[in-house]
């Protein structure tokens, strides 16, 4: 089909009546409300997206005089007549009966003389541009929460340390951690990998009376290959074995006597190894590889595992007495996704922390910290 120049369209116009009825099809098919009047005020012409945009009839407008509208509670004043008074385009916000925001702007429009013989109204509809400001102004209070809640959560001596807890099963895990924090009993934390074992054995070292002045050793027994755990463990005397420096070293449990060793991934310990390590907890001393002298140690054994040991004891790969021994208080720690509550706390003090590191002044937006909250957090932190 060929196309139409615009004076091809001009001249299908040629006709007033045809041209009348081409003006009234755009002024009905405009998106904006259209009203237009004479320079009284009286109403001459107006588009259905005018009624749709003011929730008012189109017989309460056609015929009738701006004035007549007027009403103190949703129509105050109006732009029509305020344009033909002040002469000039006046725009104004307005709501109407149903509440509906919209801005209307009446523009006049002059005979030859500087008459005015008509007021062109526009209306359109910002009723969902007002919705969306005031989601980012909530968003903005919101996000202005999240930061004085930081601010609360410096003042928490368990923040000084770089902890936040605020779920409710966290605030029952340091609960008990301060209660046997002074006993020497044996704990064994479980939980997923990157959930913060080594950070509550830290803090269960650091508030024991005993033994926080004393080495904190932790020791992730995955790391580390089978054939050098035991050597690093227990030590070993000169002439040990092959490459044994002179003189022998002192093994990490001699280094943590007096204070606290944690066996990270303890899971990962061999059976022969589990029984050397058995001995020690029974015992409370250690023989060097190599060597058959017993050598005492006072220390407290905190292990953590991301596996379930039960199941390893049923079948056959890890040590059923050893685990008894392990297992004396046991501490289960939720993973991050089911800590929702402190993922948002968490992310503001890592920023804090990097903003202090490098000195920056980083915010995370309102969006950024919804989008945290339902990450899944494979890993955790």
């Amino acid at each position: 089909m060929a196309k139409k120049t615009a004076g091809g369209v001009l001249s299908d116009l040629a006709k007033p009546e045809d041209l009348l009825e081409t003006l009234q099809e755009i002024i009905e098919g405009s998106f904006d409300g259209i009203l237009v009047t004479d320079g009284d005020g009286n109403v001459l012409l107006l588009n259905q997206s005018y009624v749709r945009n003011t929730d008012l009839r189109k017989e309460e407008l056609l015929g009738h005089n701006v004035r007549e509208l007027i009403n103190p509670v949703w129509m105050k004043n109006s732009v029509a007549l305020l344009a033909i008074e002040q002469r000039k385009p006046v725009s104004m916000h307005h709501t109407t009966r149903h509440n509906k925001s919209i801005i209307v702007t009446g523009t006049p429009v002059f005979d030859k003389e500087g008459g005015i013989k008509m007021v062109v109204v526009n209306t359109r509809d910002i009723s969902e541009i007002y919705a969306l400001k005031e989601e980012l102004d909530d968003a903005r209070k919101m996000e202005k929460v999240y930061y004085d809640r930081l601010e609360a959560l410096t003042q928490d001596e368990r923040q000084k340390e770089g902890i936040v807890v605020l779920d409710r099963r966290m605030e029952e895990v340091y609960a008990l951690a301060n209660k046997v924090a002074d006993f020497d009993t044996t704990i064994l934390i479980s939980g997923e990998s990157g959930v913060g074992k080594d950070v509550l054995a830290r803090y269960i070292h650091e508030h024991s009376n005993l033994r926080k002045d004393k080495p904190f050793i932790s020791v992730n027994c995955g790391s580390i290959p089978e054939t050098l755990l035991e050597s690093e463990l227990f030590g070993y005397v000169e002439g040990a074995f092959t490459g044994a420096s002179k003189g022998g070293k002192r093994g990490l449990i001699e280094a943590a006597s007096g204070g606290t060793l944690m066996l990270d991934e303890i899971g990962e310990m061999s059976l022969s190894l589990q029984v050397k390590f058995l001995h020690v907890l029974e015992s409370r001393s250690i023989s060097r590889v190599g060597s058959t002298e017993s050598i005492e140690v006072d220390l407290r054994v905190i292990a953590a595992t991301n596996r379930d040991l039960k199941s390893m004891v049923a079948e056959g790969t890890f040590r059923e007495d050893l685990y008894y021994r392990l297992n004396v208080i046991a501490v289960d720690i939720p993973p991050l996704r089911e800590r929702t509550d402190e993922i948002v706390p968490l992310a503001l003090e890592f920023l804090h922390r990097y903003n202090t590191r490098y000195g920056q002044n980083k915010r995370l937006s309102f969006e950024v910290l919804e989008e945290l909250k339902i990450h899944p957090w494979r890993g955790n932190i």
